[in-house]
């Protein structure tokens, strides 16, 4: 199960404004570098056909499924608190009770393609 944390308000490249749903796994034990543990969750955002109002009304909801590691082309990605700049090669996104994590790639291409106009295959050339 993840639960609804928050909403955002986000905006196509073709300037069309829509809310997505930061959604929040449940806890996990993780190791450092050093060998001591702490405790962390898995974030993502799911994109949303609903209206501000909504939004809100889901926050704390429980919805079936898991956040998954995915592994995609490398991206750069600027950590907040410090400023660097690294490179990943992963994306945490939200996986549906029962959807397999190919059927997820392309869901998660399709939705790229709507809220970006841009085909993967544009993308991917750029």
């Amino acid at each position: 199960m993840v639960t609804v944390i928050n909403y955002k308000k986000r905006q196509a490249e073709d300037g069309r404004e829509f809310f997505a749903l930061e959604v929040q796994g449940g806890i996990e034990m993780v190791q450092s570098q050093t060998g001591n543990f702490y405790a962390t969750a898995r974030k993502s955002s799911i994109t949303s056909t609903f209206d501000e109002m909504t939004c809100t009304d889901l926050i704390g909801t429980q919805i079936p499924g898991n956040i998954e590691k995915i592994e995609c082309d490398p991206y750069q990605y600027t950590v907040k608190d410090t400023g660097d700049v690294i490179m990943l090669h992963h994306r945490y996104t939200y996986q549906p009770e029962g959807v397999s994590t190919v059927k997820q790639k392309e869901m998660l291409a399709k939705d790229m393609e709507i809220f970006s106009g841009i085909k993967k295959t544009e993308a991917v050339e750029n």
